[in-house]
């Protein structure tokens, strides 16, 4: 991968993010104008309101003047996506018992953010609005808020369990671990690697064992499990690290068989004797069944 050029969609998602990005420059700009503190509590008030309103819309007017068609849409939702990973390092940074809520809006962002970079660099061709994840399915956004709605009621009727310090960091190093081991298996794989599972052979594939695939069969999968559970440990959600642990299993097993029958067809012995002696990497998931 190395000289390879950035497609033209990829190094506009890398300058609108980072312009997205930029809303953390809004309350720098209220403290050398005599606001001592950089809290999140500025954001709150209805002037903060107001001027990161006027930001963002002055961003999105830029958006709409530079492009057109498909890349304002591939503008916009990095954009987005930058600003939201913005304000979720003001809230990080600031001395307010929101600061894993921060955490998790930087988590969040980056996650979907990457899965369209690291996909324009490494598969162009199958780059498409989809590599964001952002309309992944309706059960994937249905527990996201459903994790938001948990928070907040818990923050407002329980306000000690979110102050748990040590059981989010535990979630944000899950976190990271899982997304650094995601995007580490994407970029191993390159143009084998495809969000979408594959039912016909492509020329260009071939069978990937070294790198992370060397440890666990499906490195991208066991990445997005620890990610997706570590978001709810490091909100300190009772029920949705409940929740989205069994759930996230269920998926990726039935997913990892369904992309394994695939892979037989493909590889046939090869990749059988791969499975023979590596693992899938997720506890209690051994794969497809092989006679």
């Amino acid at each position: 991968m190395a000289g390879r050029k950035l497609v033209l969609e990829g190094r506009v998602s890398v300058q609108t993010f980072v312009l997205g990005l930029s809303v953390v420059l809004v309350p720098l700009v209220r403290t050398w104008f005599g606001h001592v503190d950089w809290v999140f509590d500025h954001l709150t008030e209805t002037s903060g309101k107001i001027v990161i309103s006027l930001h963002v819309a002055a961003v999105n007017g830029l958006l709409l003047l530079v492009y057109r068609g498909p890349l304002y849409k591939v503008a916009v939702r990095a954009c987005f996506l930058g600003v939201t990973f913005g304000c979720g390092l003001v809230i990080s940074f600031s001395d307010t018992s929101w600061t894993h809520f921060g955490w998790y809006m930087c988590s969040l962002s980056f996650f979907h953010y990457s899965e369209y970079l690291v996909t324009a660099i490494i598969n162009p061709r199958s780059l498409s609005l989809d590599s964001f994840l952002l309309n992944h399915s309706v059960e994937y956004s249905l527990a996201a808020a459903s994790s938001w709605l948990e928070f907040t009621v818990e923050k407002l009727s329980v306000p000690e369990l979110k102050q748990l310090s040590w059981l989010s960091t535990v979630g944000l190093v899950l976190v990271m671990f899982g997304d650094c081991l995601r995007k580490a298996a994407m970029l191993t794989a390159g143009s084998n690697f495809n969000h979408i599972v594959q039912n016909e052979k492509a020329r260009s594939h071939v069978l990937v064992t070294s790198g992370v695939y060397a440890y666990c069969r499906h490195p991208s999968y066991v990445g997005w499990f620890y990610w997706s559970t570590g978001t709810q440990i490091m909100l300190c959600n009772p029920v949705c690290i409940l929740v989205y642990t069994i759930a996230s299993w269920r998926f990726f097993r039935e997913r990892i068989e369904e992309e394994e029958l695939s892979l037989i067809h493909f590889f046939a012995e090869d990749y059988v004797e791969y499975k023979k002696r590596v693992p899938t990497g997720l506890p209690f998931i051994s794969g497809i069944r092989v006679n």
